[in-house]
C-alpha cells in the first residue's frame, strides 16, 4: 500500500510536469498547481509517516510553493516572478 500512495504522488507530479515541458501545460495554470499541491501533500504525509524527514522538507516545501501559487491565480493574480 505504502509503495501505491508513493507511486500516486509521484504521478501527480511528473505528468504535469512533463505537459509543461513539452508546452502542452502552463506551470501557472490551475490544473498544474492542484496536481503539484495534491502529489506533493500526498508525499509529505507518506514521508511524515516513515519519519523520512529530508523528503518530508522537500515535499513539504513543494506543497506550500504550489499552494501559494494556486491561491495567488485563484485571486486572479500571477504567480510573483522576478525578471
Amino acid at each position: 500500500m505504502e509503495q501505491t500512495v508513493q507511486i500516486l504522488g509521484s504521478i501527480l507530479i511528473l505528468i504535469p510536469f512533463a505537459l509543461a515541458q513539452s508546452g502542452r501545460l502552463s506551470a501557472r495554470s490551475k490544473a498544474y498547481l492542484i496536481f503539484n499541491l495534491s502529489g506533493s501533500a500526498i508525499l509529505a504525509t507518506q514521508a511524515a509517516f516513515t519519519l523520512q524527514w529530508g523528503f518530508l522538507l522537500l515535499e513539504g516545501v513543494w506543497a506550500v510553493v504550489s499552494l501559494i501559487g494556486l491561491v495567488a491565480v485563484l485571486r486572479g493574480r500571477e504567480p510573483r516572478t522576478e525578471h
